[in-house]
């Protein structure tokens, strides 16, 4: 599985989160399989995102459809402060910790 993390501070989380349920890219048509939105238990203004495809051709060109039509000009971009951080990642491994063994 190839992940796209996205991490970057925004002006108001309720902000941030229309927009990006306005799903401008259209995230199902664009090859998104899943997604987590996350952020620091300290931090209400941070945002991090992971967007699974199944290649990484499918991550690329979202990115680059992000920071060339959304980023800079679409309805996302008022609600950003300042230039996301990315990156493609492959997941290698998933494994479940048996809770048995802890006394769980």
């Amino acid at each position: 599985m190839i992940t796209l993390q996205i991490e970057h501070q925004v002006r108001d989380i309720g902000m941030w989160r229309r927009a990006f349920d306005s799903d401008p890219l259209n995230r199902a048509a664009s090859g998104v399989r899943s997604y987590r939105i996350s952020r620091p238990l300290d931090q209400e203004d941070y945002v991090m995102l992971e967007m699974d495809f199944d290649t990484q051709a499918a991550a690329v060109d979202f990115l680059g459809r992000l920071q060339n039509d959304t980023w800079k000009t679409g309805v996302t971009a008022p609600a950003l402060v300042g230039e996301p951080s990315t990156r493609i990642i492959e997941t290698v491994a998933i494994e479940k910790v048996p809770q048995d063994i802890l006394g769980v």
